[in-house]
């Protein structure tokens, strides 16, 4: 259904949101720039980042172009394979960040109450595992997610009052037997939604006790400003996620739903690589870095191009 069909909003939602897109994919792939190029930042901590920013690109990327070719076209049909393929995508990276969001976590915990054994634990044979398994825990749930969808029967002609193929909604619409989907609805929500919150909130209950000790105010804000961005973004994600399931459930509205998901699928990935950016200083040192060399490279090459131009030709 997206957002509205009045003619006059889709010059200004067609800026609006392929603006919106090009900050976020830019901005995360800056911060991937950032880290691979700088040798001081090849640690667990930004390793963990790196990863969430490619979840973050493919987690907007699943839904603003389709919502952008909507706009263009007019249209907001969407085929049943192209929706079974965007849910499938679109919970795949979502469950991506939930659970690189705890890694990052249970990294955090490591490097400030087991600051000695830091190395030995968080090594990068451990951190390449750990990603590994929070792709593969986040494949079985986008697969459990379509093997239910693809029983449905009333697949026809529907209207899905959001401006993405949204899972909790799909899954409402087997008319022959609501108990499977149910059932995968709350189990998915303790696997892929208690439990993680349950690791950050255990770490960072550790970590607050553990920065509590800190004799000096000193040492307690270097410690602290080490999870700070981090911290941030758990409670964006997390508090928009929230939302998104609050208004589906209290709001019979379709507008009001459709802009609580825009907050959690298109804001929050926006807004990751400000954070981490703005209250980071290693990476705000990065990214200077990285642009320097890429003006200093530009001038080079144009020198040389300028070179050439003016040799004198025989």
């Amino acid at each position: 259904m997206g957002f509205s069909e009045d003619p006059y909003l889709q010059p200004l939602l067609l800026g609006l949101f392929l603006n919106m897109y090009l900050v976020t994919v830019l901005g995360n792939l800056f911060i991937i720039l950032a880290v691979t190029s700088d040798s001081h930042l090849h640690t667990p901590m930004y390793f963990f980042l790196c990863s969430l920013s490619l979840a973050d690109m493919g987690f907007i990327s699943t839904t603003v172009p389709k919502m952008i070719v909507d706009i263009i076209t007019h249209s907001t049909v969407i085929s049943y394979a192209g929706c079974l393929t965007q849910m499938f995508i679109l919970v795949l990276f979502a469950c991506m960040d939930d659970f690189l969001l705890t890694v990052m976590a249970y990294d955090r915990f490591v490097a400030i109450c087991h600051p000695l054994h830091y190395q030995v634990i968080m090594n990068p044979h451990r951190c390449s595992i750990l990603v590994s398994l929070c792709f593969v825990a986040s494949l079985l749930d986008s697969l459990v997610h379509s093997l239910v969808v693809l029983q449905t029967t009333c697949f026809k002609n529907l209207e899905i009052s959001n401006f993405f193929c949204d899972p909790s909604q799909l899954l409402n619409l087997n008319c022959s037997d609501t108990f499977s989907s149910d059932i995968v609805t709350y189990l998915a929500g303790i696997i892929y939604g208690f439990l993680p919150m349950s690791g950050i909130l255990f770490s960072y209950s550790k970590i607050v006790s553990s920065i509590l000790s800190v004799p000096t105010p000193g040492g307690r804000y270097k410690a602290f400003s080490t999870c700070g961005s981090h911290l941030t973004v758990v409670c964006l994600f997390y508090g928009t996620g929230i939302g998104v399931y609050l208004s589906s459930d209290f709001s019979g509205s379709a507008g009001k739903s459709a802009l609580a998901s825009l907050v959690y699928t298109v804001v929050t990935p926006m807004l990751n690589p400000f954070i981490y950016s703005l209250r980071n200083r290693e990476i705000r040192k990065a990214m200077r870095r990285l642009l320097r060399n890429a003006f200093l490279y530009l001038c080079h090459a144009f020198v040389l191009q300028l070179g050439k131009d003016n040799k004198p030709k025989h």
